[in-house]
């Protein structure tokens, strides 16, 4: 008898044979239900998929990241198939798993409703306890168009074979560049085909595997994002590894809406968006502007201490700057469209650099002046999509705490780590705390623009500065701006969400379109090394995660009324505004609430604006040259003599404690 053909593989790390024809589920002993899919050689693959010789495989988890895009993805397609069950006349768009979730977008002459989103959850309910498989089959173009005849949508991405994930978000876990692929959701015990999609997986053995997932709501979305373009109907769902897990994400999301910037902003008179100015366009209230000052000043002092050097620069620009810095040909679609005046076109600035360029290149340098490190709160507009937009975390007008470093390549390792190291401490001083950090790098795109070995150099010196940081290092290919590698700091906040925070570009190319020079010890010139750095990202945006952060209770050093004087009675009243006098003497946001409500009112309305410190005086305080304090979480400190009060109000501020 011949012996049985074997493989050489690397499971785990350990070499080992297997024989021919193995799948990568056997290979892995994979129960389909905590282990649901395979790497091969990095790339992820159903577990039916063969192997090959000289194979590297490595198990995807249900519960890991590529393990919850895969579960999602085959819930998207369990959600499609629902759908047009329940409405035949249903177009397919595209369903790609997201953040936390899937959606689907569908062509239908009505949008859906609540009821019909609660048919669609049971209808998908009953598929998935029915365990069809997910079978993966390799088609020609040819044959996909023809089985695929009555989906338009799905047409037109085979039209766009190989760039699709370019021309439509998501349209890349439908149609790659190689061969095209459909799966099949196969009935359990006939095989018989209940439904089919394009698509190129991986996906769940079958839909039983599906522990837990739940309908979240609909929206309007155009297809491509094109305003030009049909618009569909687009259903959001959730699905997790557990039904635990389900519950803890939906709980987070009740947290979430309770902390929304949006409502918060409202509630505590912060900022508004009127409709006279159109979307996307703030005006921040009293109460906000205060906050955005104690930010911007805070900021302002820790920049000045850091040798930076503030600047100011105009709201518009002739397009030629802009096309000289590279960002119209490729920013373009982010920029609002041009004013014609005295014959040029102006653009409304939507990035500081190409402006700090000029001030750069106003002089001669010399490396006696490098590093160079200039700053500025540059007010920029971007011409945001309205589906995009969100409250004050995408805007179309915003502030951004913008500084540009122009310094030698020797200086350049040196700078990057003080320059991330100062972010870091800097938002830590705002009282964010639980970091880890990404660093964006070029893929084979023709967006990148300069030479692949100044981006390998700036991308190693970026990935030493971030290691010394003894941070958590994730990688993000492709992610980098068109003109250097970056490094984001993304943070944490109070009930676990992550934001993405600064950033800090190597930038070799601007400074050659720019001309920029300085004089070097030998006489020579030379080119300088510019860093981009947003420490806020923009105000705006930092201000609605801090709002969110803290649930609109910030700590005393930023609240906007830090104390609040309650008079027990109207003849206390001159008693608490001698008390707040000293106070503000001190630069203390002091109020004394004087109206005619009762106290356990005022007390309820300070509360509900979640002031620091309530300070209350009755006839026993006044005859101790004391006051009282009640704390926003109920508990009290009786008959505290005045000076005492007032330590122990600057001190919570000066070290920016929360109370």
């Amino acid at each position: 008898m011949s012996a049985v053909p074997e493989l050489r593989i690397t499971l785990a790390g350990t070499e080992r044979a297997v024989a021919a024809g193995t799948t990568a589920g056997q290979a892995l002993e994979a129960d389909g239900r905590t282990v649901i899919a395979a790497l091969v050689n990095g790339e992820p693959r159903d577990l039916a998929h063969g192997l090959a010789d000289g194979d590297v495989v490595e198990a995807i988890r249900i519960d890991s990241e590529e393990g919850r895009a895969i579960l999602r993805h085959s819930c998207a397609h369990v959600l499609a198939q629902a759908v047009q069950e329940l409405f035949p006349e249903a177009r397919l768009g595209i369903g790609p798993p997201v953040e936390n979730g899937f959606y689907y977008d569908f062509d239908v002459a009505e949008p859906f409703t609540p009821d019909d989103l609660k048919r669609i959850e049971k209808r998908m309910q009953e598929i998935v306890k029915q365990g069809q498989r997910f079978s993966r089959r390799a088609v020609a173009d040819d044959e996909a168009r023809a089985e695929l005849a009555a989906e338009p949508y799905k047409l037109e991405l085979i039209g766009l074979k190989g760039g699709a994930d370019e021309a439509a978000e998501g349209a890349g876990v439908e149609v790659g560049a190689g061969q095209l692929t459909i799966y099949d959701n196969l009935h359990p015990r006939t095989g018989e085909v209940c439904w089919k999609d394009l698509c190129r997986g991986p996906h769940l053995p079958s839909t039983r595997v599906i522990p837990a997932f739940k309908l979240m709501r609909t929206a309007a979305a155009y297809w491509r994002g094109s305003e030009k373009n049909p618009q569909l109907q687009r259903i959001y769902g959730t699905a997790w590894e557990s039904r635990d897990a389900l519950k803890s994400y939906l709980t987070m999301l009740e947290e979430a809406a309770r902390r929304d910037h949006r409502k918060l902003g409202v509630e505590l008179d912060l900022f508004s968006f009127p409709d006279e100015l159109g979307s996307g366009l703030a005006v921040f209230h009293p109460r906000g502007g205060v906050v955005r000052k104690t930010m911007e000043e805070y900021s302002r002092r820790r920049h000045e201490e850091a040798g930076y050097q503030f600047v100011n620069t105009p709201h518009i620009s002739k397009a030629r700057l802009f096309e000289t810095s590279g960002h119209l040909p490729n920013y373009a679609d982010a920029m609002f469209p041009p004013m014609q005046f005295e014959g040029a076109d102006y653009y409304l600035k939507a990035m500081n650099c190409p402006m700090h360029n000029l001030i750069y290149r106003s002089r001669g340098r010399s490396y006696r002046e490098l590093p160079l490190r200039l700053f500025e709160f540059g007010t920029v507009y971007r011409y945001e999509k309205s589906g995009v937009v969100h409250g004050l975390t995408r805007a179309r007008g915003f502030t951004q705490d913008d500084s540009h470093i122009y310094c030698t390549r020797e200086q350049m390792p040196g700078e990057l780590d003080s320059l991330l190291t100062f972010v870091l401490d800097l938002l830590r001083d705002y009282g964010l705390s639980d970091f880890y950090l990404e660093l964006s790098t070029r893929d084979d795109s023709p967006k990148f623009i300069g030479e692949p070995e100044e981006w390998e150099e700036a991308t190693e010196i970026l990935r030493q500065a971030a290691q010394k940081q003894n941070l958590e290092l994730v990688m993000d290919p492709g992610g980098a701006a068109y003109y250097g590698p970056k490094i984001s700091v993304q943070a944490k906040d109070a009930i676990g969400r992550t934001w993405q925070m600064s950033t800090l570009q190597v930038d070799f190319q601007q400074p050659k379109r720019f001309e920029l020079e300085y004089q070097a010890a030998d006489g020579s010139r030379q080119r300088p090394v510019m860093i981009h750095r947003a420490l806020f990202g923009s105000i705006e945006r930092f201000f609605a995660v801090l709002l969110e952060h803290y649930a609109g209770a910030f700590p005393a050093w930023l609240a906007p009324v830090q104390v609040v004087g309650i008079p027990i009675t109207s003849e206390h009243v001159p008693y608490l505004e001698e008390v707040a006098r000293r106070l503000r003497e001190h630069g203390v946001r002091a109020e004394v609430d004087a109206g005619d409500d009762r106290m356990q009112k005022k007390i309820r309305n300070a509360q509900k604006q979640k002031i620091p410190f309530m300070m209350l005086a009755g006839d026993e305080d006044v005859s101790r040259g004391a006051v009282s304090f009640r704390y926003r979480d109920g508990s009290q400190n009786n008959g505290v003599p005045i000076d005492d009060a007032v330590t122990e109000i600057l001190t919570a501020i000066r070290e920016r404690r929360q109370v």
